[in-house]
């Protein structure tokens, strides 16, 4: 056995790259027949998502490639997944008061935590899969010890988390943003809030033992579970979603010195090279710490970082890759202008606002063909697939 095994998710674009080759055959009828089973090694899902998170590897790469196999109808399963991300990410850009909600929601539980011994001891009991409900704690470590679940363990967790243990949504969602590789703000806040009953209003997600046992191979123990998981799911308390607001305008790109500036949302800017961009420099700013007021987890600090380390060296960069905003405002003061891709709401975005310095932010084809359809369900989004696919070159920047 070696010392140091190889990490499930090495943090480099080219390892991304050699994940999204070996699974691309299986993104047509085999990804539709397996995607719900949840079984060791995840065999019938792409594990792309933390790369995908970070743009170190973009949707429309993942759809290029899936479609350099298959027709769109074929893959229309795999396709569609790939689009929720899109979905939720315009859904959240579009209501941004639905994530400063669930910053005021978890301040308010964090408070409850302080002050009632009974919810502190359950969340406690949660976040350590010390709950005695094998299923749920099996999840909870494999999701601290890996920095990743199956789109479906996430269901049923969540659904647990609130339905079973009865305890606060948002501490659910930051347990995830604390501990998830690909811990993405819209994704994760908005699945939660969908499982709860808070994003299709009054529509909520039940786990169910026969469900868990079905689609995972069988590994828990199902009549325990049945006496153990809460027989109804009543919706959340919250107010109903905001009506959206304006789609973000595309800028222009910049003449005169220019700096490029990453950040953790999007780690690979080809679009902008495409678009004539010629950096004079090239730094990253990376906000990790900013997913929770707690504690973030070292693996996802040290995979944020490797994977913005990783873009850097891959675009040349002369700058800094920090967390440090002074010493960004420091390295723009080089250049007439910065340019930085769009960022979505999230704490990214929140780290480039607070640098205090005039960002140029373009926008990419592809969320721009999708985000104005993120008003209500999914569907809207869905309908647009043959157009979204369109900007796939102009995205990729080829």
């Amino acid at each position: 056995m070696k010392d140091n095994p190889d990490p499930l998710f090495p943090p480099t674009r080219d390892a991304a790259l050699a994940r999204l080759e070996a699974f691309a055959p299986k993104a047509g009828r085999d990804y539709a027949a397996g995607r719900n089973h949840d079984l060791p090694g995840h065999p019938h899902v792409s594990t792309l998502s933390p790369w995908i998170r970070h743009r170190a590897l973009t949707e429309a790469e993942v759809a290029a490639a899936t479609l350099d196999r298959f027709a769109a109808s074929t893959a229309q399963k795999f396709l569609s997944e790939v689009l929720w991300r899109t979905y939720f990410k315009g859904y959240l850009e579009r209501r941004p008061g639905l994530w400063s909600g669930y910053l005021h929601g978890l301040d308010v539980a964090r408070n409850r935590l302080a002050t009632e011994s009974g919810l502190r001891a359950r969340w406690e009991a949660a976040c350590g899969g010390e709950t005695g409900i094998d299923a749920y704690d099996h999840w909870a470590a494999e999701l601290t010890g890996t920095g990743y679940l199956h789109n479906h363990a996430r269901m049923w967790f969540a659904s647990i988390w609130m339905h079973t243990l009865e305890l606060p949504w948002e501490l659910g969602a930051d347990f995830f943003l604390r501990h998830l590789l690909d811990g993405d703000p819209a994704s994760n806040t908005l699945s939660w809030r969908w499982v709860g009953g808070l994003h299709t209003r009054g529509k909520t997600y039940r786990a169910r033992a026969s469900n868990i046992g079905k689609y995972t191979g069988g590994r828990f123990d199902t009549e325990a579970l049945g006496h153990r998981l809460a027989t109804t799911a009543e919706p959340q308390d919250g107010p109903p979603p905001p009506d959206p607001i304006d789609m973000p305008e595309d800028a222009s790109l910049p003449g005169g010195r220019v700096g490029l500036l990453l950040h953790e949302d999007d780690l690979h800017p080809d679009f902008l090279m495409a678009r004539g961009l010629d950096p004079a420099g090239v730094a990253v700013l990376i906000a990790p710490a900013g997913r929770s007021p707690l504690a973030v987890s070292r693996q996802v600090h040290d995979f944020t970082r490797a994977l913005a380390e990783d873009a850097a060296v891959r675009l040349g960069a002369t700058g800094p890759v920090t967390e440090d905003g002074a010493e960004i405002a420091r390295w723009a003061k080089g250049f007439d202008h910065v340019v930085s891709p769009y960022a979505p709401v999230g704490p990214a975005r929140m780290a480039l606002n607070a640098l205090n310095i005039a960002t140029i932010r373009p926008l990419r084809a592809w969320d721009a063909a999708a985000w104005p359809h993120a008003t209500a369900g999914f569907f809207k989004v869905k309908g647009k697939m043959a157009t979204i696919l369109e900007t796939i070159p102009q995205d990729m920047g080829v």
